[in-house]
């Protein structure tokens, strides 16, 4: 089965003779093609259950099942091929690096490994064409604004064609007006793609944009009532 499905998945962690748990027995099911919200207070356990969606860190127990795979049965090397061919992730910052123009940003680890070709390329300059950045495919990150640096992010994480898409607070360092534009974005590759995709964020207007909301709080992951349809 295509997607994210969590299934009482529990994360504790040991502070001296203190036993923590940051993530209590939480279950989640995002199909292809939708985004899901969570929102919570800081501490809530929020970025502890995309690191463990994103294989970069185990859960305590639970399952957890992403495009199919069983990521817990993964070993190491596994692990790696995994985040590399089947997440893509969008951060607070765009976090480009400075000295590479926009489209090498994409293109990077595809000639870092060789395996860079025509096609790869192309592609590359298709995906920013269509994300709004095909007069900006030879600028540097500091000659773009927030919100272009955030689509080169959105557009590096769809480059390799994963299929899921975790976002920790896309939206953090941008103003309204742009918040909603990388959102909707967001959204609309998410819909677009057939990717499963899980938004952290603190801002309560882009829920709007997601198929499913759910609240965090104290490790306690729970599906809010409220659903709002994409804006389109």
């Amino acid at each position: 089965m295509s997607g994210i499905q969590l299934q009482q998945v529990t994360k504790q962690y040991r502070e001296g003779s203190s036993i923590i748990t940051a993530l209590q027995e939480a279950s989640i099911t995002v199909n292809s093609g939708e985004l899901a919200a969570i929102v919570g207070p800081s501490g809530s356990g929020k970025s502890t259950l995309l690191s463990i969606i994103g294989a970069l860190i185990k859960p305590t127990s639970g399952n957890v099942m992403v495009n199919g795979q069983d990521v817990g049965a993964l070993s190491p090397k596994q692990l790696a091929n995994f985040r590399l061919n089947e997440i893509g992730f969008i951060l607070q910052s765009s976090n480009l690096i400075p000295y590479l123009s926009v489209l090498d940003q994409l293109i990077l680890i595809n000639k870092m490994s060789g395996k860079s070709s025509k096609q790869d390329h192309q592609f590359a300059i298709n995906l920013l064409t269509e994300l709004g950045l095909g007069n900006k495919l030879t600028k540097m990150p500091h000659e773009l604004s927030g919100g272009e640096r955030q689509r080169v992010a959105i557009s590096r994480a769809l480059f390799n064609q994963p299929s899921v898409i975790l976002a920790d607070e896309p939206t953090a360092s941008l103003d309204s007006k742009r918040a909603h534009e990388v959102v909707k974005l967001i959204a609309a590759e998410v819909k677009k793609r057939q990717k499963a995709a899980i938004m952290v964020t603190h801002d309560q207007r882009m829920l709007t944009y997601c198929d499913h909301v759910y609240h965090m709080e104290d490790g306690k992951l729970i599906p809010k009532v409220m659903q709002s349809s994409i804006i389109k």
